[in-house]
């Protein structure tokens, strides 16, 4: 049975936990196996890992649930037991509680090679877990299923798991965390290690989840493709391969025939932003790039970039100019500021009606303006994300898929909502980026991304395509410079040279 790396496994189809605990009987059915039998894989994949990262005379504390995961978590303990590890188990029910293929389970174990422990009282069980000195922690408490608000008692048992020094590997999903959302309440274990079964859980994939799943593990146990033939997903992760491919550069190719990226932005003290997107659009393969800034910033724009042209800074001389008429992508809001300029530039490019990527203050202009497009591509981050939606961040965040739908049903085209795990949407169907790295933090990195789906747009002849592939190169530039240097004090310039390395690759 193979346990792939979530690297590994992309692309691949994403669901929810309903999707899931819906359909997991029916694919394995669709197999002829039991469900008790993928139980019992489930459990023998988790020991594959385990075995893969520890010491063999480890000793290993599963605390474990009454439910499905908790049998995952039974399995796990003999297999271990089999293998020569000390193991605990600790079962957080009286064992009467203990029912279904579960119980089978528990009944599978040699109970001689397994310090066994049923203890319901949560503070009892607190103070083992605090108290017990090996290697590795499993979690196999909830599982997909979790429903509502934990209590206290709850709340204190997942931090004191948390706060262990033992290495912490999660069944299915960290106990805590949503795996429709990726949103935790309250506190949700931190593992170093999950694996996950069957298929991906959309939940562990964006969002908070970032900070909870450590390395991600995907454990199909032979019934994926009876899985995804059954259930039509209608979101999917994407990494660094399976990617869309850009169009091959003819040895007669000219500039024209490219096309020129016409960038709108920059306003008085702003212009960094708008420098940034212009350059990034270069360096991404847009054979001419013009930029429409505040006069008062055109020369510290253009000062050692002189490839990019000055568009006029009026928006009433911009719409008449060759820049329009030539742009084939207009890209507007970094540094836009949101004066009556701002709002005459907006202006101007709706009336350009060319495809456009609305980014930053573009996205406050668009919605006073109360306009809707299916030629354009929107990236809000959370914050700007809920001003569109008129809600509040925890709002977004408590929802990144149903936002980010949301957004693109209400104004049109796609969109990027931006974070751990961006997610790209066209109102139907949502995309998860898994490239990229915390030390994205940093200003001007959206500024970058605009302009690499706007040079992108130019040559793939496809929105969605040319963002797909923006947001994964975006990410992944942020990894090669960090690579070997690390995340703290990475700039958004310093995206510029392998943002050019890694657009020559598709």
């Amino acid at each position: 049975m193979e346990v792939m790396k979530l690297t590994a496994s992309l692309p691949q189809p994403v669901y929810s936990a309903n999707q899931v605990l819906s359909n997991e009987a029916a694919a394995a059915d669709a197999k002829g196996i039991p469900l008790f039998e993928l139980m019992k894989s489930a459990g023998r994949a988790a020991f594959e890992l385990l075995s893969q990262q520890a010491e063999q005379a480890s000793s290993v504390l599963i605390v474990a649930g009454k439910g499905n995961n908790g049998g995952d978590g039974y399995v796990l303990a003999r297999h271990c037991a089999a293998a020569g590890f000390m193991v605990s188990l600790l079962v957080l029910a009286d064992e009467e509680k203990i029912t279904g293929d579960a119980a089978k389970a528990l009944a599978m174990l040699d109970q001689d090679s397994v310090n066994l422990r049923f203890e319901p009282d949560l503070a009892k069980a607190n103070k083992m877990i605090a108290a017990f000195e090996g290697d590795w922690l499993v979690d196999a408490i909830f599982g997909i299923g979790l429903k509502g608000k934990l209590t206290r008692a709850w709340q204190q048992l997942l931090t004191t798991i948390n706060e262990h020094y033992s290495q912490i590997i999660s069944l299915d999903i960290p106990s805590g965390l949503c795996a429709t959302t990726g949103h935790v309440e309250n506190v949700a274990v931190a593992a170093d290690f999950t694996v996950t079964f069957i298929v991906l859980k959309q939940g562990l994939l964006t969002g908070k989840a970032a900070n909870y799943i450590g390395d991600l593990w995907l454990a199909t146990l032979d019934v994926q493709t009876e899985f995804v033939q059954t259930i039509p997903a209608q979101a999917f992760a994407q990494g660094t391969s399976g990617l869309p491919a850009i169009t091959p550069r003819r040895p007669t190719i000219h500039k024209g025939s490219i096309g020129l990226v016409l960038a709108m932005g920059g306003n008085l003290g702003m212009p960094g932003a708008i420098r940034m997107a212009a350059e990034s659009s270069l360096r991404t393969g847009a054979s001419l790039v013009a930029v429409a800034c505040h006069q008062e910033n055109q020369a510290i724009v253009v000062q050692g970039r002189p490839e990019l042209m000055l568009a006029p800074s009026e928006p009433e001389r911009l719409i008449s100019s060759s820049f329009v008429e030539k742009a084939k992508v207009i890209l507007i809001g970094p540094g836009l500021g949101r004066d009556a300029w701002a709002n005459q530039l907006m202006q101007a490019a709706l009336k350009a009606d060319k495809p456009m990527v609305v980014d930053a203050d573009a996205l406050f202009a668009m919605k006073s303006l109360r306009a809707f497009s299916n030629n354009w591509v929107l990236t809000p981050h959370p914050g700007e994300a809920a001003f569109l939606l008129d809600c509040d961040i925890a709002t977004i965040e408590a929802d990144r898929f149903g936002a980010v739908t949301a957004i693109a049903q209400k104004y049109g085209g796609i969109c990027v909502l931006k974070g751990a795990g961006s997610l790209i949407g066209d109102g139907q169907k949502v995309i998860v980026n898994t490239t990229g790295n915390a030390g994205m933090a940093s200003g001007g990195m959206g500024d970058v991304l605009s302009g690499i789906i706007a040079a992108l747009i130019l040559q793939t002849g496809s929105m969605m395509d040319a963002t797909r592939l923006a947001v994964s190169i975006h990410g992944q530039a942020a990894e090669l410079v960090t690579q070997n240097i690390g995340m703290r004090g990475l700039l958004a310039s310093d995206l510029f040279e392998p943002i050019r390395q890694l657009v020559n690759q598709y």
